[in-house]
């Protein structure tokens, strides 16, 4: 609890006006009554804290797994194991709670994107699409109306959609995948290729969202071998050295 209260503590002036501060109006309530002043920690001017993404997915979470009118365990599950991961059982705990109670809210995923793209930097929100697919997929595949809600998320979002459809093949695979991981058509030159690699590479690199903390930074090198992967595949079939 003490953890995630540190996020809550820094992401609550980054969230408290807008549509992201009012639907997260409800799930703060009773924080505020637990925890008091222990949930005001000092936050770096200007800059995008644990607490700011960490809340900011939470909402986004919620408006997918609505997006086919039930809840599965194995979202769930994998929203768990991702939060036990990186931040321990007790902020896993308290991001499940949040979550169900978000899960009640009606959420307008345009007005609160647009938020988030205002007050996120595009690093951050890549990760954060990343993560959505993550779990849409956790149940192995990713219901048509999961995925349009995403789509929309990503454009809202500000994410190009060759960004978008990079992340999209991480996670559905076709004859096309490695290079639309990439960004680029089949037909691409090498030279081509080579400089899409090293644009994704830079795009995509852990160090990009590192300021969010070393588990983020984690959870990114996942996004970060799908490129290298994509690429090494791509210079086997081509014969590239």
């Amino acid at each position: 609890m003490d953890k995630f209260a540190k996020w809550i503590g820094g992401g609550l002036g980054w969230a408290f006006f807008g549509p992201l501060g009012g639907v997260l109006g409800f799930v703060l309530g009773s924080l505020f009554e637990n925890k008091g002043d222990q949930l005001f920690t000092q936050r770096p001017q200007g800059k995008t804290t644990t607490g700011d993404f960490a809340l900011s997915l939470l909402v986004l979470v919620a408006a997918v797994m609505k997006a086919d009118g039930k809840v599965v365990r194995s979202e769930l599950d994998y929203v768990k194991a991702y939060f036990v991961t990186n931040f321990g059982e007790g902020a896993a705990s308290e991001a499940i709670m949040m979550l169900r109670d978000l899960l009640k809210q009606d959420i307008n995923i345009r007005e609160v994107s647009d938020q988030i793209r205002s007050r996120l930097d595009y690093s951050s929100r890549l990760q954060m699409l990343h993560f959505l697919f993550g779990i849409a997929n956790a149940d192995g595949s990713i219901p048509a109306n999961e995925l349009n809600t995403l789509k929309l998320i990503a454009g809202y979002l500000g994410l190009s959609s060759r960004d978008t459809d990079s992340i999209m093949s991480m996670f559905i695979e076709n004859t096309e995948t490695s290079y639309k991981i990439l960004g680029i058509a089949r037909e691409a030159s090498d030279e081509e290729v080579k400089k899409a690699y090293r644009s994704m590479a830079m795009k995509y690199h852990p160090d990009k969202v590192s300021y969010l903390g070393e588990d983020f930074k984690a959870a990114a090198n996942n996004k970060f071998q799908k490129v290298n992967e994509a690429y090494d595949k791509i210079k086997k079939e081509r014969g590239l050295i």
